[in-house]
């Protein structure tokens, strides 16, 4: 039997995130994080809600975090031979097209913020009708949306070029950020292999989730060959083995989508546990075990993980939040109201909720995810006055991600079971005031692990499980827990305000096909609805008000 070091077996783990890459090295033994490495990723908008990444700027991110990580062992004095395996974990739902004879991408990485299909959405309601859109829903647990791979990679099989050509020519791979990594890790062009893991395939609106396979009638409906996609994998098993660098031979044995991952990562392996990821966007995932729940409320059916070939799947409820810690970038990007994201504690912190000024906001900016799911919603602030200031605007923000939080609660409560408590994580649950809030918004405990990388922990969890290097059961984590401090007729009143600002934000976004309608009657409305002279001092009161905001 292998000789190991101080720490024992180590199992690494890729945590390839929306705004970030990490890898991080994880003692199997006691789950304690030895080093890793970091490398933030850039996003692009070429045009108003296009979300694009480079897929090479990706897989250069991930390969310097390996590289920089294992370094960081041997300065450590620990044995990079340790590491006997590795697990994925990804951004979910990012899709990317690439020839598997150069493999170079095909375009860009359509990142699962994106709403360019919103047409081709409305267009598939119109054209295949109630039931058959019913039936999408019904196979692969999820709605019609511009939020899943199948309507991304349907525009770019429509609209690029080198897309079409690639299928044409037989050369043409396609997959979430998983597939791209597994790919191009175990060999890219020189055999690498093509595979995902049954929870990415899950997110594509392409899978059954009863058969775990790709299937046909979803392939139909968006014209999607089958010979692109990825083979589908358990959670847990070996993929292949890492093809180059300070791991070459290394086995990547384990791959789950981010959510599904800290899901893993916070032991909610029971029936009935919950938690909720506080990053870019928000997401909260409700363990249904074995059975599969179909939503009543506006959430999710997903697959939680599938610890083995031979292992039958868990399932779960998922309320996705578009928008959460990226408000918080708008604000210091945008508003310039934030110095830094990590200063929104202290800033929000100089308000209460209750006093003159307070305002509520809805950060809609492509539309409301669970459990409205409106495309045609836009973000709005409602009850500005002379007594707002920026600390209003910081935690009005806050109060926005628990309020969209407290919804998807309500519908996992209708759908299953009220929640008893909530396991916190991700890079925003570091902000103290916003666990506090939240706690006061759902009305029950939330529990904060002191040790915040939940997500490449799932990885690495279901990696060492592949391997039997990791223990079947570890000590719980020490925890930060925040309690309910509000009365419910309080907490009534917030939810019933907040609400008020909700319907307000809905509507906002036209189609193309709606703004022909309007222009065939020449009206201006501007000047119809307002004098001129109001018009002009509204616009003179904003420019104000975005000034003072900064003060």
């Amino acid at each position: 039997m292998r000789e190991f070091g101080t720490f024992g077996p180590l199992i690494g783990a890729i945590d390839e995130g929306t705004s970030n890459v990490k890898f991080l090295v994880f003692a199997a033994n006691t789950s304690e994080v030895l080093t890793y490495h970091q490398v933030s990723l850039k996003r692009f908008s070429p045009q108003e809600g296009w979300v694009e990444q480079d897929a090479l700027e990706i897989l250069s991110a991930v390969l310097e975090c390996m590289e920089v990580t294992i370094d960081n062992l041997r300065k450590l004095d620990i044995n990079p031979e340790d590491v006997v395996g590795i697990g994925i974990t990804n951004q979910r739902e990012t899709t990317i097209v690439w020839n598997s004879t150069t493999g170079e991408p095909l375009y860009s990485a359509i990142v699962w913020l994106d709403v360019r299909t919103s047409k081709i959405v409305d267009d598939l309601i119109k054209t295949k009708g109630a039931q058959c859109v019913n039936a999408v829903t019904q196979t692969s647990g999820l709605p019609l949306s511009t939020y899943f791979s199948s309507v991304k990679l349907k525009w770019l099989l429509q609209n690029v070029t080198a897309v079409k050509q690639a299928v044409t020519d037989g050369e043409c791979m396609a997959g979430t950020v998983d597939s791209w990594l597994i790919w191009n890790l175990t060999g890219g062009s020189r055999g690498g292999i093509h595979a995902t893991d049954v929870t990415n395939a899950s997110r594509t609106q392409l899978m059954s989730l009863k058969t775990l396979q790709w299937d046909k009638g979803l392939l139909r409906f968006f014209d999607i060959p089958v010979q692109i996609l990825p083979k589908i994998k358990s959670s847990a098993e070996i993929y292949g083995y890492i093809s180059t660098g300070s791991l070459l031979g290394t086995p990547i044995a384990g791959c789950l989508g981010d959510q599904q991952a800290a899901l893993v990562g916070q032991n909610c392996m029971n029936y009935g546990q919950v938690k909720c990821t506080y990053g870019t966007g928000c997401f909260l995932l409700y363990n249904t075990g074995e059975s599969i729940v179909r939503s009543q409320n506006g959430l999710l059916t997903t697959v939680a993980y599938k610890l083995g070939p031979n292992v039958p799947p868990v399932y779960a409820l998922e309320g996705s939040v578009a928008i959460a810690g990226d408000t918080l970038q708008w604000l210091q990007d945008s508003l310039k109201i934030l110095d830094d994201v990590s200063d929104t504690e202290f800033y929000a912190s100089q308000v209460t909720d209750n006093e003159e000024g307070t305002i509520c906001f809805v950060p809609a900016f492509n539309g409301l995810y669970s459990p409205h799911w409106r495309k045609d919603a836009r973000g709005v602030l409602c009850g500005l006055s002379g007594a707002t200031r920026g600390p209003h605007v910081a935690r009005a923000a806050l109060e926005a991600v628990c309020q969209q939080v407290r919804a998807v609660g309500g519908a996992m409560a209708a759908d299953a079971a009220p929640l008893r408590r909530l396991l916190a994580d991700g890079g925003m649950a570091q902000n103290a005031l916003l666990m506090r809030m939240q706690a006061d918004t759902l009305g029950v405990p939330v529990i904060r692990p002191l040790m915040m990388e939940s997500t490449a922990l799932g990885a690495a969890i279901v990696a060492g499980r592949a391997l039997r290097v990791w223990p079947a059961s570890t000590p719980s984590p020490p925890v930060d827990t925040f309690l309910p401090s509000v009365s419910n007729e309080e907490r009534e009143i917030r939810r019933e305000r907040w609400e008020k600002a909700l319907d307000r934000c809905l509507g906002w976004a036209v189609e193309d096909s709606e703004k022909t309608e309007m222009k065939s009657d020449e009206v201006d409305y501007t000047t119809t609805v307002l004098p001129s002279g109001l018009f002009f001092l509204g616009t003179a009161i904003l420019v104000i008000l975005a000034d003072k905001l900064k003060m």
